[in-house]
Parts: C-alpha cells; sequence; structure tokens
C-alpha cells in the first residue's frame, strides 16, 4: 500500500503546474507530511475550527450586546465599543487558532515561516481593525462636545480628525507589517514620503496656515457664530466659520471674507462679549453761566440717569458718573459717564443714548441752561488784488 505522503506527492505533482511544483516540492514535500504525526494533524484540525467557531461565537455575543445597549440608549459608548470589538476579536481568534493549530507541525523551514508570517499578519490586522473602529469612538466622544458649543467650526474640525486618525493609522499599519513581517527596509519609504511632505507643505503653505488658525479660533474662542466684532477697522456680525475661513457681516451690509490665518496674527474686539457698552459724553455750557446753574445743571443730569426710563440700563456694579471736570475755553465742561447694558445691544443702546439726549436738552431748556458752541478759528479779510483772501491762502 502507498504512504499517505506518497499519495499526496503523487497529487501534487499531477494538479500542481509544473512552474510551482519545484515550490510545491520544498514547502510540503520536504519531509513535513511524513514527520507530522496523526497528533499533529488533529491539532491543527482542532485549532483551525476552534478558532472559527470561537471567533464566530464572540463575534456574535459582542455583536448582540452592542444591538442590545444601543437600543437602549442608555450607553451608546459601551454600545460602539462593543459592535466595534466584534469583528477584528472574531479574526485574532482564527488567528489563534492556526497559531495553536500549526504548532504541532513539524514543517520545512519555507512552510514555518509562511504560517508564522500568516498567523502575524492575522494578529496585526485584527488590532488595526480594532483600533480603526474604535476611531468612530473617538468621533462619537468629539462630535458630543462639539454640540454643545456655539461654535460651527468644531463641528466641521470633527470629522476631518476622524479622517486623519485613520489615515494615520493605516499608513502605520502598512509601515509596521512592511518592516517587522516582511523584513522591509522602510528607511528610503520615509525619506520619500518626509521629501513629498515637504514639498506639499511648502505648496499649500496658506492652507496649512489657514488650517491651523481654524484649530486656533477653535481652541481659543475669540469669537462665535453670531457675535459682533471689530476686526482690522472693520465691525461686522459673524455669520460663519468655516474651516479655512471666517465671513463678516460688516454694517455697510457686504460679505468680508478673512482667512483665519490673518484673524491669528491680528487683534480682534469682541463687542458682544464686553460686559457693557461705555458711553462718555462732555457736556459744555457757556462761561458766562452762574455757579448755582452748573450745580443745577449737574443735578438735573444725575436726576435724568435716575429717571425710571434710563437707569433700567445700568448695573450697581457701574453705576453712572457725572462730574464738573473742565474749563477749557469753549466753556464749563460736565463729564458724563455711564454703561449701557446689555452691550450685544447696538440698536438698544442708540434708542438709550436718544432718550438722554431729548430729556437733557429739554431739561436745561426749562432751567434756563443753555450749550457752549464750539470756537471757531478767526480768518481776517484781507484785500489783495480786488478780491477777499483768507490770511492762510497759499499762494
Amino acid at each position: 500500500m502507498t504512504p499517505i505522503y506518497l499519495q499526496t506527492a503523487l497529487l501534487a505533482e499531477l494538479v500542481a503546474p509544473p512552474t510551482t511544483r519545484p515550490f510545491f516540492e520544498q514547502v510540503v514535500l520536504n519531509n513535513t507530511v511524513h514527520n507530522t504525526t496523526i497528533t499533529g494533524w488533529v491539532t491543527l484540525l482542532c485549532g483551525v475550527a476552534g478558532g472559527i467557531i470561537l471567533g464566530r461565537a464572540a463575534q456574535s455575543i459582542f455583536h448582540s450586546a452592542g444591538n442590545r445597549l444601543r437600543q437602549s440608549q442608555r450607553w451608546p459608548l459601551r454600545a460602539l465599543a462593543c459592535r466595534s470589538l466584534a469583528g477584528p476579536l472574531n479574526l485574532a481568534m482564527i488567528g489563534m487558532g492556526i497559531a495553536i493549530g500549526t504548532g504541532q507541525l513539524a514543517p520545512s523551514d519555507q512552510l514555518e515561516k509562511i504560517t508564522h508570517t500568516g498567523s502575524a499578519l492575522l494578529f496585526i490586522f485584527a488590532l488595526a481593525w480594532l483600533l480603526y473602529n474604535l476611531v468612530d469612538l473617538v468621533h462619537k466622544v468629539l462630535m458630543g462636545i462639539a454640540l454643545k458649543t456655539e461654535s460651527r467650526l468644531d463641528d466641521q474640525l470633527v470629522p476631518l480628525v476622524r479622517k486623519t486618525l485613520r489615515g494615520f493609522l493605516v499608513l502605520i499599519f502598512l509601515l509596521f507589517t512592511a518592516q517587522n513581517v516582511f523584513d522591509l527596509n522602510i528607511s528610503a519609504w520615509l525619506a520619500g514620503l518626509g521629501i513629498a511632505g515637504l514639498a506639499v507643505s511648502l505648496a499649500a503653505q496658506d492652507s496649512i496656515k489657514s488650517v491651523f488658525g481654524s484649530v486656533t479660533v477653535l481652541m481659543d474662542q475669540p469669537f462665535s457664530q453670531g457675535d459682533t466684532i471689530t476686526f482690522m477697522g472693520d465691525t461686522g456680525t459673524v455669520e460663519e466659520l468655516g474651516f479655512r475661513s471666517t465671513r463678516i457681516r460688516n454694517l455697510n451690509g457686504s460679505r468680508l471674507t478673512i482667512p483665519n490665518s490673518r484673524i491669528v496674527d491680528n487683534a480682534i474686539e469682541n463687542l458682544t462679549k464686553r460686559p457693557a457698552t461705555r458711553r462718555a459724553i462732555d457736556i459744555a455750557i457757556p462761561y458766562d453761566t452762574p455757579v448755582a446753574k452748573v450745580e443745577l445743571a449737574v443735578k438735573i443730569i444725575k436726576d435724568i440717569l435716575a429717571d425710571p426710563e434710563i437707569a433700567p440700563a445700568f448695573t450697581p456694579q457701574n453705576p453712572p458718573r457725572v462730574h464738573f471736570a473742565d474749563l477749557i475755553p469753549t466753556g464749563l465742561v460736565i463729564k458724563v459717564q455711564y454703561w449701557f447694558t446689555p452691550a450685544a445691544d447696538y440698536w438698544g443702546y442708540m434708542d438709550h443714548a436718544q432718550r438722554f439726549n431729548l430729556m437733557l436738552m429739554k431739561r436745561f431748556e426749562a432751567a434756563g441752561i443753555g450749550f457752549a458752541f464750539p470756537a471757531r478759528p478767526y480768518v481776517a479779510p484781507v484785500v489783495a488784488t480786488g478780491r477777499l483772501e483768507s490770511p492762510f491762502s497759499v499762494k
């Protein structure tokens, strides 16, 4: 009776193409079948079958647990973690079964290298698959944080973080596999990637600056969508926070598109974030105003600021200030300062200022108190060549 290993060799000789027979002879026929005992073959069969069965069972358990947690809506992160673990655990179990099963064989050097390489690939791929799936967990956590903020910029950055992490994991997996499994020298690859990255960064440095500017705006949060800001002399309302630029609608109605890199490099005045809007007024009255009326003018201003139509805009932390402060060539100056709240209500501030101004003019008029006019420069007319000329004329 022909031994089983000779039968296998004859079958391989008939089935395998001529080009693959030397390889098959080196890998399989080099005493592998002859030196492996029945126990080794049974162990191989049980290991592979057991790995497949345990892997499928683990996948089913974690997948079902993830579905139940997702339906309960109590632990969405745990549900996502269970579902992310199901597939990679199945693959890892199969790799473990193959590794245990082939441990009892008596393979040739080539076959042993192939089995070790295959098992290592399965384990590495299972780990990479798990980390790739867990990026969704990080994405869900970051998106939950982003949804609690008013800014829309972080909502746009979170998907980019997800894609970047996944791309980084794939690149690291490929490089790690090439060096540690296939014994390839990746130094040249890394040098090439470095040169390519340098070329791309030089070509797109403005875009990269805008990206980092977007991250800085997200982290510092100098303003949010809907805030009124002043940037480089332009005042307007922030309409959109983009990944590359910020769009502002100024008071003229024009829409300004500002690269985020410029926002990082320049000062921004956020008018919405200030606690109050300060108004400073210099009220000048004529020099011939009697002292009693000067005191009356100060009292009238204080009474106006305490009026029920005016006072609700003030806070105890910032009460109005009224002082007879200066004597200047144009008249006697009463300085008035108050802080209007809420600061974000610009048109409310304008209505409040109008009410104050009208009440001031009416009460000064009733008290017989006038306002001093600004001094105008005197221009003396001179006669020259039959016409009037200013002494400041340039000839």
